[in-house]
């Protein structure tokens, strides 16, 4: 009997933690995947949004504000409670101040930089977080990670395409959107492991919705003029928020921030792909390249599990 009991323990896999420990990673890895799609479709849905006569504060505090709604619908579903105490504070700023900070300084260097130097500012986020998770939480870093990191960085490059010029100030919001995104990244990787995707995900939206509300109503509302612009304004919310957001920190949780801001470089290729097939935008021989250097960077580390 004894023998039989040992031979049970031996065979169990709940006894072996490399399955599951793989299986979380894969799952994390393509939690990523789906968060950094979700987020690429942001550019194209906000560009109908202005297409159709709103403006940027109105469309952020729309999108965080119908993503909050839900997700505390999603959160009630699910019979889930929001975090208390220190744990609720940290998400709030990580909210109110990590996330609308990073937002308004993209948004504003895009009024004063070219797009596509705006982007490859913002996209120096990979390499920081690296930097944070190896100073901070002594993150090991292996010759496959700083490989995929590279080809990410250069395939983000490639991309997004040209650069162009743009003022000082412009150039300085580019990179603090990068820095401010990668401490969001790097402290969000610790507080959302305590308090959950689901939870984390619906107090950083609401407290991104106050803030943004509060600014909207300062600077007075400007609304977009048909049905086109609000179910633009609704995919921000439902896709590139709520879905992109939720996925993010669902992976966050089980590969690290270094894994987790590298397989974020699909992001700039998506919104390329969506920009083709939406709004018929050409596309050159460098972003297939640099696409291709982007996939080559998320099958590595997915090896690497």
């Amino acid at each position: 009997m004894k023998q039989a009991v040992g031979d049970s323990a031996v065979s169990s896999p709940s006894h072996n933690p490399e399955p599951a420990a793989r299986r979380q990673r894969w799952f994390g890895i393509t939690a990523m995947i789906i968060s950094a799609m979700a987020f690429g479709g942001l550019g194209v849905f906000a560009r109908l949004a202005y297409d159709d006569g709103t403006e940027p504060i109105t469309v952020l505090c729309l999108r965080f504000t119908i993503a909050a709604i839900v997700m505390h619908g999603i959160l009630r579903l699910r019979g889930e409670r929001l975090p208390r105490g220190k744990l609720l504070i940290g998400l709030i700023l990580l909210g109110g101040i990590g996330y609308v900070g990073q937002s308004l300084a993209y948004f504003v260097a895009l009024t004063m930089a070219s797009a596509g130097l705006v982007a490859v500012l913002l996209y120096l986020y990979p390499g920081l977080v690296t930097l944070l998770a190896v100073v901070f939480f002594k993150e090991r870093l292996t010759t496959r990670k700083l490989i995929a990191l590279a080809l990410a960085l250069a395939g983000t490059a490639l991309a997004i395409g040209p650069i162009g010029g743009g003022k000082p100030l412009g150039i300085m919001l580019g990179i603090a959107a990068a820095v401010i995104y990668a401490i969001y990244i790097t402290v969000g990787s610790q507080i959302t492991a305590r308090a959950g995707a689901i939870p984390a995900s619906t107090v950083i939206m609401s407290a991104a919705a106050v803030v943004y509300t509060g600014i909207m109503l300062a600077r007075g509302p400007v609304w977009p003029a048909s049905i086109n612009g609000w179910l633009a304004i609704v995919g921000i919310a439902l896709v590139a928020t709520v879905l992109a957001i939720v996925m993010f920190f669902v992976g966050l949780e089980r590969i690290g921030p270094t894994a987790a801001s590298t397989i974020s470089a699909l992001e700039p290729l998506v919104s390329v792909g969506a920009a083709v097939v939406v709004l018929h935008e050409p596309i050159s021989i460098w972003q297939l390249a640099g696409g291709l250097l982007i996939l080559t960077a998320v099958v590595l580390l997915a090896r690497n599990s």
